[in-house]
């Protein structure tokens, strides 16, 4: 009874659209008032879910990608993107991917990158003759490859629930996030010759050099991040408080584009953005622990080795139970509820610890940007000012695209393992 109590608030909450967070709490008050719990569960389960030193990263780094941004870093880096693949059939599509796959270094998050790259290439896009569809929906599905490239916030929260180094977390995703990045472009292209999108003039090897100048501070923040995780020299949360000071001496003093007045409001917005993350991260660690008293974990994990103990079925199932999961639930809390049983789940049948979470949080990105909660896509639909029903009729393409590269991580643990291998020698 309490458990249909508990998931019962839980599906009701995401179906009238309260925000993720607060239908965890509602569903996990319910289900101790029905149990006959104390409710004082609550805030010790929240304290236990964000009590870890490694969750520092979360708003080191979203400071030092606002810090970043506030710098003028989104158009250097668009700059340097377009001087790089702008000259291509199609080229300011691919220069979305590109821009992206570098911002995604220093953002680690996809809405922050859809917003950013996406309120200067969109419009743009449109302005050079290219379809507001194909706009917005290059822009969102792009988007997805930042929390992949290091740093990524959901590889922080991997890293903490799974006990695996969130240095070695972040180097897995590199790989196949260049891979997705690529597999777009590809796709992009593709569609701009077919459709006989525009395509610019080549600026030169002068312009693609004062483009890397100008970009070069940027894009070195993430050789910055990655650098002092591969050494060894700084742990992740040492590692973003560095990016942060990095970003606001860059900001400040080389673009100066970050005024000073500007930089406590800044703080400010990272730290609401911040605590919202870890008040998810702790209502979910109490929904989880539920779960868990429940012995739901242990419930799936017979019900799916009930119908198979064959690894590549036992992939297939949780890609499916995953990329279902991400059409409907927030990153983070999809995250904190199933991991742990999929985990258990996957090392079962002889799957990776760190393969399986590459794919895990490939599945999720996939979900934003698929309806009926993609943010990526209301981002960008907004930014385009069409339906939300154009720009997910127009994604399918690049949907596509990233199923294929889903697949290729999730069966060829190459993909996942070969950079952390390197980084354990």
């Amino acid at each position: 009874m309490e458990l249909t109590i508990l998931l019962g608030c839980f599906v009701g909450g995401l179906v009238i659209g309260l925000p993720v967070a607060v239908t965890l709490g509602v569903s996990s008050m319910a289900y101790l008032l029905f149990k006959g719990m104390p409710l004082v569960v609550i805030p010790q389960k929240m304290y236990a879910g964000m009590d870890s030193f490694v969750l520092l990263c979360i708003p080191g780094f979203i400071l030092a990608g606002n810090l970043m941004n506030a710098g003028g870093i989104t158009g250097r880096i668009v700059r340097l993107a377009q001087a790089l693949v702008g000259w291509m059939r199609g080229g300011l599509g691919l220069t979305n991917v590109a821009a992206s796959m570098l911002f995604g270094g220093i953002s680690g998050t996809a809405a922050a990158d859809a917003a950013s790259i996406g309120g200067m290439m969109i419009p743009g896009m449109k302005k050079a003759g290219y379809p507001a569809d194909f706009s917005a929906a290059i822009t969102a599905a792009s988007s997805t490859v930042g929390p992949i490239i290091p740093p990524s916030v959901p590889m922080i929260i991997v890293g903490t629930l799974s006990g695996i180094s969130v240095g070695k977390m972040f180097i897995a995703g590199a790989l196949p996030g260049i891979m997705m990045g690529v597999a777009m472009m590809i796709t992009a292209w593709v569609i701009a010759r077919k459709r006989d999108f525009p395509r610019q003039a080549w600026q030169g090897f002068g312009e693609l050099w004062k483009a890397f100048l100008g970009a070069f501070w940027a894009v070195s923040m993430t050789g910055l991040i990655v650098g002092g995780l591969l050494t060894g020299f700084a742990t992740p949360t040492e590692t973003a408080i560095v990016a942060s000071i990095y970003a606001f001496i860059v900001g400040a003093f080389v673009y100066r584009g970050l005024k000073l007045r500007e930089v406590p409001k800044l703080i400010v917005d990272s730290a609401i953005s911040a605590a919202a993350i870890l008040a998810l991260v702790g209502l979910a660690n109490v929904f989880g622990w539920i779960l868990v008293s429940e012995r739901i974990p242990q419930m799936i994990a017979d019900a799916v080795l009930s119908v198979t103990d064959n690894k590549f079925l036992v992939i297939l199932l949780i890609n499916l139970v995953l990329l279902f999961v991400g059409m409907f639930m927030e990153t983070i809390a999809a995250l904190i509820i199933l991991f742990g049983p999929l985990l258990a789940l996957a090392t079962g049948v002889g799957v990776d610890p760190i393969h399986f979470a590459v794919f895990a949080v490939l599945n999720l990105m996939i979900g934003l940007t698929t309806p009926p909660v993609g943010v990526c896509l209301f981002i960008c639909a907004d930014i385009g000012r069409i339906s939300l029903w154009q720009v997910t009729r127009a994604i399918a393409p690049f949907l596509l695209t990233n199923i294929i590269v889903l697949l290729l991580v999730s069966y060829v643990p190459f993909f996942s393992t070969w950079l952390p291998s390197l980084l354990s020698n």
